[in-house]
């Protein structure tokens, strides 16, 4: 029986295990947000969001990713202290409940990574790639944990006004090659590449890049797709994003055959379902 299989990248250390990519990992999105597109204010009490967190890890999560500011288009700036007073208490009541879960920080903010990292959370994953706080590198080198490199331009509030690209997907792979150049001068050996669909990006060039993503494997590291029920799914279907659920898998099909290895999405039990129907 024929079934897909992930491009073959090297693995990850997380807290001293190693990390492999035989089939793809998914990541189930926590927000602990008021002002999240999809979730905004769902999970962000400490009730809610281990709730949430325990309901995400049952449906088979193999990380859970806690975002504390909205980086969706437009989002307003909030202070790192407000960004700290969401994310610390949420990620210390999720690894009292689940002290073998592994979290990552959603966050471009190093004071914010480097309080996570101390609270429990095994991986950054910042939607800047380094390019809002100069320190989140020197950061990530020092804590010598996975650090999630994404393409972003600007900042949440104008990045929708940053999108001219002469070829979108040589300029995203010329970005991250250049950053990981950088993070390997300092040390850092374990890195995720994330495109940042939505990210500084029109909708015809994030359909270029999901496209063309196979174009970034030659980069050599684990890649994840971030596109789960955004704009480019429910704007293109004339839909709302809490409709926009069979779009998304269509098109978690799709990065899958092209060898992505990592999924982030809001819906895990549905994202698991379909890597064992694709890679079992």
């Amino acid at each position: 029986m024929k079934t897909l299989t992930t491009k073959a990248t090297q693995s990850i250390r997380v807290a001293g295990t190693l990390l492999s990519f035989d089939k793809p990992i998914i990541m189930g999105i926590l927000n602990v947000t008021p002002d999240s597109f999809f979730d905004g204010g769902n999970y962000n009490t400490l009730t809610t969001a281990v709730q949430r967190a325990t309901e995400l890890l049952q449906q088979g999560a193999d990380i859970l990713d806690i975002g504390a500011y909205s980086s969706r288009p437009g989002a307003p700036l909030i202070t790192v202290q407000e960004e700290l007073d969401r994310a610390i208490p949420a990620i210390q009541a999720i690894v009292a409940a689940h002290p073998k879960a592994i979290l990552s920080i959603d966050t471009f903010r190093s004071e914010v990574a480097q309080a996570a990292v101390a609270a429990g959370v095994l991986i950054i994953n910042d939607v800047s790639g380094g390019t809002i706080d100069p320190k989140m590198f020197p950061t990530v080198a020092a804590l010598q944990v996975p650090y999630i490199l994404m393409h972003m331009r600007g900042l949440p509030e104008n990045m929708q006004e940053l999108t001219e690209y002469k070829d979108v997907v040589t300029e995203v792979a010329t970005f991250l090659g250049q950053k990981i150049a950088e993070l390997r001068g300092l040390g850092v050996k374990d890195i995720i590449l994330d495109p940042g669909f939505g990210f500084a990006k029109s909708m015809e060039q994030n359909y270029e890049l999901l496209h063309r993503i196979e174009e970034l494997h030659y980069l050599g590291l684990p890649i994840l797709g971030g596109l789960s029920r955004k704009s480019m799914i429910y704007k293109k279907l004339t839909i709302s994003a809490q409709e926009a659920l069979n779009g998304t898998t269509a098109l978690h099909t799709l990065l899958l055959s092209h060898g992505v290895q990592l999924l982030r999405v809001h819906d895990v039990l549905e994202a698991k379902q379909l890597v064992k129907l694709l890679f079992s």
